[in-house]
């Protein structure tokens, strides 16, 4: 049992993944390669990621490679009752800022997919024994994980890679599929 609830092992988390920002911006491209090899990127046709904040593992170079490999990229929309919508991604430029300041695209329900064969799913630790994940408190992608049937898979920087989870994994969390490190 861990003696930290959730919520004080997130805010601690997030102090350290802005010390080791830019630890983690040297790891990506290391990560990015390792994804870009599996054969759940190959044969992905629809991808799902975010638009990634500076404590997080870059996300740019993956929406790039996606997109010269052919494949469609959806960004996630978050929508009320903490739910999102993966969107077709428009170009960094037709991006709008949301409530959390965060980048993502206008709604348009023409444009929604919310079954892509491959979700990069984001978080602030994940556990490798078993697979669960801190994300960054609002529940959305759990929410939107207990419904989706296609591959999941998180880049997980040193300073998120935890040997087991030392926090509360909960009822409601998801496992993700693949975690990909450096040392994979």
């Amino acid at each position: 049992m861990t003696s930290i609830n959730k919520k004080d092992f997130r805010t601690q988390q997030l102090t350290n993944l802005q010390a080791a920002m830019h630890t983690t911006q040297a790891e990506a491209t290391v990560l990015t390669n390792l994804l870009f090899e599996t054969d759940i990127w190959q044969t992905a046709q629809t991808i799902g990621t975010t638009i990634s904040n500076p404590i997080e593992l870059p996300t740019g170079g993956i929406i790039e490679r996606a997109l010269q490999d052919k494949k469609q990229v959806y960004l996630p929309k978050t929508m009320p009752h903490r739910q999102m919508a993966f969107l077709e991604y428009p170009g960094h430029n037709q991006l709008v800022k949301n409530s959390f300041g965060l980048l993502e695209p206008a709604y348009d329900e023409t444009k929604m997919n919310q079954a892509v064969d491959l979700m990069i799913v984001p978080g602030v630790a994940f556990a490798q024994d078993s697979h669960y994940r801190v994300g960054f408190g609002g529940g959305y992608y759990d929410r939107f994980l207990a419904n989706y049937r296609g591959h999941t898979v998180a880049l997980v920087p040193q300073v998120m890679n935890f040997e087991t989870a030392n926090w509360p994994v909960e009822d409601f969390d998801i496992a993700i599929d693949y975690l990909i490190t450096a040392s994979n």
